[in-house]
């Protein structure tokens, strides 16, 4: 049996924090699935399509080192729906403390009476990037700060073309 996963988040923008939990993600599944959510109620930075390209470009790599197969794709309404039209067995959180872990189990435990079978699986954070937010590249990119320590390359010259008016991302 195929044992499929799928990440769910905003990747806006994708940050070496969500690239962490990709490299540990992609040494369980034989398929990983990156699923960006869409929300009209929010408004990204970058479009879906942005985001989309990013986590392929920066993602496809890892997961080719560990042979598991990567797919990218957007989502407007549940995780757990997403998952299941996925056919995936694994919902894939990170977890950067215990914040996180307070909020994290709340969302398991509501994802697991919507999909019992689906099974939530934590992932903890490096500690070199537990501290990165992708809220806070956004504010710090937005006000000219440096933020290369954060993002994959590729995201950082996205970064620097988005807010090329500012002094430094």
């Amino acid at each position: 049996m195929l044992r499929i996963a799928l990440y769910a988040g905003s990747f806006d923008p994708i940050t070496l924090g969500h690239l962490d939990v990709v490299r540990q993600a992609a040494r369980l599944a034989d398929q990983l699935v990156l699923a960006v959510g869409v929300h009209p109620g929010k408004t990204p930075l970058f479009s879906a399509e942005e985001r989309l390209r990013m986590l392929e470009e920066v993602c496809q790599p890892v997961t080719n080192n560990t042979g598991c197969t990567l797919k990218c794709t957007t989502f407007a309404d549940l995780a757990v729906s997403a998952a299941r039209r996925e056919g995936a067995c694994m919902l894939i959180r990170g977890l950067r403390d215990g914040t996180d872990f307070d909020v994290e189990m709340q969302m398991a435990g509501m994802n697991a009476t919507l999909a019992p079978d689906i099974q939530t699986v934590f992932l903890p954070a490096s500690p070199t990037v537990r501290p990165i937010t992708a809220t806070l590249v956004r504010q710090i990119a937005s006000m000219g700060g440096e933020v290369g320590a954060f993002v994959p390359a590729p995201v950082l010259a996205r970064l620097k073309a988005k807010f090329a008016g500012k002094s430094a991302p």
